[in-house]
């Protein structure tokens, strides 16, 4: 079974005539999600050549075991892809490919840079593209403002990979410290593995300090705030107070400048034992951080 979203890879690239380079659909997959889609089925990120999704990559190796795509270096449909197409969105391809279908290359890839300038701040081909002057300067206005060394706090609940790492990006975090006990998730995008991987592909260091997690066991009876605010209490009577080192750790980054990001799983820092670390980091510090929570 097919998610809607790998249904449209496969629907997408049926329009464009089942075979397309992969910077080329990668701008194609982001216009349409951008111009057809109330809610987006991928979202992106700045990347070295403009707008990029993850998430879409990780469906295309799905598809290709599957045998809907070929293995190779950019899109090709199997010979059983066009049968798993969905024809749920075939307008708005219809649109998308009467508008965008000719463009290849640079000339697509300049077409995304105009139109959406906040996709192409990280670029390394922007001077490649790129003749007009204040288009230059548009897209380098569109970088984040650089916030100073700090300590935020965020969650994965509810976001995706891309929404994530975009939350970062808009923040000026530097460095990513993950503060699970086991870094495994079976969202994807979550593992350590993973995660670590994309933070670093977008100049995010990443970090693990598992001595600073609660053991899963710990957490399987949690159900109203009252069992939170227990478990962080003892958290913060029996675990922290043997873990300065690396409490430490994390206050000399932020001493040598760096922003960094406590993360975990919950949405609500009040559920999560994130807060009781950017707590002791700042009574460490001994100073205000003015701590926010992505």
């Amino acid at each position: 079974m097919l998610y809607q979203r790998q249904k449209l890879l496969l629907s997408l690239l049926e329009t464009l005539g089942g075979e397309v380079k992969s910077t080329d659909f990668q701008k194609l997959l982001f216009l349409f999600t951008k111009e057809h889609e109330e809610e987006p089925s991928y979202e992106f990120v700045p990347y070295k050549f403009g707008c990029f999704s993850f998430t879409s990559y990780a469906d295309k190796r799905k598809l290709t075991e599957k045998g809907y795509l070929e293995d190779c270096e950019g899109w090709k449909l199997a010979k059983e892809g066009p049968k798993l197409a969905s024809f749920a969105q075939r307008q708005g391809l219809f649109r998308l490919n009467k508008n965008y279908g000719n463009k290849r290359g640079s000339d697509l890839v300049s077409e995304v840079y105009t139109r959406y300038p906040e996709t192409a701040w990280r670029s390394e081909i922007v001077d490649k593209v790129i003749d007009d002057p204040s288009l230059r300067r548009r897209i380098k206005n569109a970088r984040p403002s650089k916030n100073g060394p700090g300590l935020v706090t965020i969650g994965y609940e509810g976001k995706t990979l891309e929404g994530y790492l975009n939350l970062l990006l808009e923040d000026g975090v530097t460095i990513l410290c993950d503060v699970r006990r086991n870094p495994l998730s079976r969202k994807y995008g979550f593992s350590k593995g993973a995660l670590s991987s994309a933070c670093e592909s977008l100049g995010i260091r990443y970090e693990h300090l598992p001595q600073l997690g609660i053991a899963s066991e710990q957490r399987r009876e949690l159900h109203t705030q009252a069992d939170y605010d227990a478990l962080f209490e003892e958290y913060e009577r029996d675990n922290l107070p043997s873990q300065t080192e690396a409490v430490e750790t994390i206050s000399s980054w932020i001493k040598e400048g760096d922003r960094v990001a406590l993360t975990c799983y919950e949405h609500a820092p009040h559920q999560c034992h994130r807060h009781c670390v950017a707590e002791a980091v700042e009574h460490q510090i001994g100073g205000i951080l003015d701590l926010c929570h992505l």
